[in-house]
Formats: structure tokens, sequence, C-alpha cells
């Protein structure tokens, strides 16, 4: 029901701003202003815009355990390792923009986990129209709303990534609407469920809500108020909100703040019903220091509760990671450090027990252009 109101919100919304624009072209006045000869405006000509970036890593656990990496992107031990190379091309105009965003290797395989094929190099491919100042209409397939760090090497300071974005939506594909008004931004969405392009046989009547508000306090201070939503193509039932929060409180220091939290609903095929609701939840802090243009730290701390097993964890864990970013023109070498500790024993020591804690070290180069 949730998400056909969502579509008829989105339809209505479309329909209604076409409608007065039409009518206010329709309005005459009492003078026509003549035209000239060779004085009529000509719309300007589409714009292609190409940008990308390449990206490699080393990664070495001290306690020699490919199995303590638990997070996206980075399943290597003491090795060198290919991350991504990624092309995206942008085309514009007065009205419409298309994205076709592309990636290859590990990183675009493990975003695009439910494809095969050429399938799974499509990171975003979707077309946008402007029908009225303020108002943009969407469809196709886009990274999610939800969250602080993107899939993108360039675009994050620290080379790992996070338990939230592990564990949260990548994409979303189908139709969103997004409005802007003042401080304020408005998007509502209807999508397949998280993560399938191509929904399977027999489920296409599936579909998630998505929801945004934002509110940018000062031209320093933001806020993003996240929802997504529905039901599965497991039959489980999700719920998941999501806050970023971001300041800038210097010109050498900044903060991001993101918290989520997510309620799911099992199925059980045997009763034929969704089971009571059960949550994993998470909190992190992103603490940037630029000293100058050529060198900065980020120091993220995230901690991560699965206590109830979600997503398979059982326990709740605190993630600290200490990134190091030295800019040489299009080329950041970041080398960071970080030490995972959890309320259990889910990592391997160097003799092969268990262990409630782990440290590891990446040096990540990443080029863009």
């Amino acid at each position: 029901m949730l998400q056909k109101i969502f579509s008829t919100v989105i339809l209505c919304l479309s329909f209604s701003i076409i409608t007065k624009a039409q009518s206010a072209s329709s309005e005459t006045t009492t003078e026509t202003p003549v035209a000239l000869s060779g004085d009529e405006p000509e719309d300007p000509k589409p714009v292609l815009t190409i940008t990308g970036s390449a990206d490699a890593f080393l990664r070495y656990d001290f306690n020699k355990q490919l199995s303590n990496n638990k997070t996206s992107f980075t399943n290597s031990q003491n090795a060198f390792s290919l991350g991504m190379a990624s092309v995206k091309f942008e085309h514009s105009s007065s009205k419409v923009n298309v994205v076709a965003d592309l990636g290859f290797g590990t990183r675009a395989a493990e975003f695009s986990y439910n494809d095969a094929g050429i399938m799974a190099a499509v990171k975003q491919l979707y077309v946008s129209y402007a029908p009225a100042d303020g108002l943009k209409l969407t469809a196709g397939t886009w990274a999610t709303h939800v969250g602080y760090e993107l899939v993108d090497p360039q675009l994050n300071r620290n080379y790992s990534m996070s338990y939230m974005f592990t564990n949260g939506p990548f994409t979303h594909t189908g139709l969103k609407a997004e409005y802007a008004k003042g401080k304020s931004g408005f998007m509502i969405g209807i999508s397949n469920p998280t993560d399938f392009r191509i929904m399977p046989s027999g489920q296409i009547n599936r579909k998630f809500a998505l929801a945004q508000y934002s509110y940018a306090a000062t031209d320093a201070v933001k806020f993003y108020f996240n929802y997504v939503g529905g039901k599965n193509i497991d039959t489980s039932i999700i719920n998941q909100f999501d806050v970023v929060a971001t300041a800038t409180v210097s010109k050498t220091f900044s903060i991001g703040l993101n918290g989520t939290l997510n309620r799911s609903k099992a199925w059980d095929g045997v009763e034929k019903k969704n089971l009571e609701g059960q949550n994993w939840w998470g909190l992190a802090g992103y603490f940037n220091l630029d000293p100058s243009s050529a060198f900065g730290l980020t120091l993220r701390s995230e901690y991560f509760n699965d206590i109830k097993f979600v997503k398979g964890f059982g326990t709740s864990l605190l993630a600290n990671t200490l990134s190091a970013n030295f800019k040489l023109g299009a080329l950041t070498f970041i080398p960071e450090l970080r030490y995972e500790s959890a309320g259990q024993e889910i990592y391997t020591d160097a003799d092969g027990a268990g262990s409630k804690s782990t440290l590891s070290f990446i040096f990540g180069a990443v080029y863009k252009f």
C-alpha cells in the first residue's frame, strides 16, 4: 500500500507541475513583441562530461588472517590488489541529464553483486528531467541516498569501508522525484528491492519506498534524513532509517556523523508469516583535519550493533580507522591503520584461535580524472 501511495504522489506531482507550466505559457499580454530575423534564442548545445578513477591497494592483517576482513572492497591479505577502473559519462542539456557510470574490477563486482556479465559493470545508469525550477524526476539505477560513504574511492577519505556501508543498501532501480525549496530538499521514490536491477521471475510486484529530507541550516551545517523500506526478495520486510550530518568547523577541520537503524522481519516459511522484527544499527563519526591542500587526516570511529544476528555477527563491535591522505595532483596515497574489537570472538588470531580484536594496515592509491 505504501509503495502505491508513493507512486501516486510522484505522478500527481509531475502532472501538476507540467499543467501549471502549460497554463503559464498560454497566457497572453496586451503587447506581443515582434521577433526580428536572427534574434531567436537558441538552446545551448548539450554538454558531455567524462570523469573517472582507478585504484589499487595492499592490505596486511597483523593476525595474518584473511577472514578478519569483514567489510566491502578490501578482501585480501598481504597482497597487492586491484580496486576498480571507473568511468562516468554525463550528458546534460537545460532540462535533461543522462548518466552512465561504469566500473570494472573487484570493487565494482562487489557493488553489483546481484548482477552478472556486463550488467555487473553498471554502477549507475539513469535519466533525469527537470520540468520546472526546483523539481527533478529521475528514472533508472542510482547510488543509494542512505549513509555517508560512497562506492568511488576518490569520494571517501578512508580507503576501507564502514560496517554500515557494507550492510546498508548500495543502489536503487526505479523512479524518484526531488524538489528543492530554499534551505530544504525533498525526495520520494519507488524502486525494486534494494540492489536488484533485474527482478527474479515471479517477484516483480515487490517494491521499496524511498524518501529523504535535507536541510541546510547554514552553508557549513547540513542534515539528511533518509528512509528505505518494503518487502524484500526473501519475503522479509525491511525498514531502515538513516541520518547524516556534516559540519565545517574551520578551514582545516570538519566533521561528519552517520546513524542507521535497520528493522527486519524475517519470513517464517512454516507458519507463512513474518516474524517479530529484529534490529541492527550503527553510529559513526568522521573527524577530518586538513593542515594543507596536499595533506589530510581522517579518523573514522564506528560502533556497529548486531546482537540479534540479523547480519550474522551476534555481537557489537567498535572499529577505529585512522587514514592519511597525501595528494600529488590527481593522485592520492592513503595509508591507514584500522583496529577493531568486539564483544565476542568473531576474529581469528595468528595461531588460528578465536579473538575479540584485530589490527590491519592498508596502503591505497587512487587516481582521478
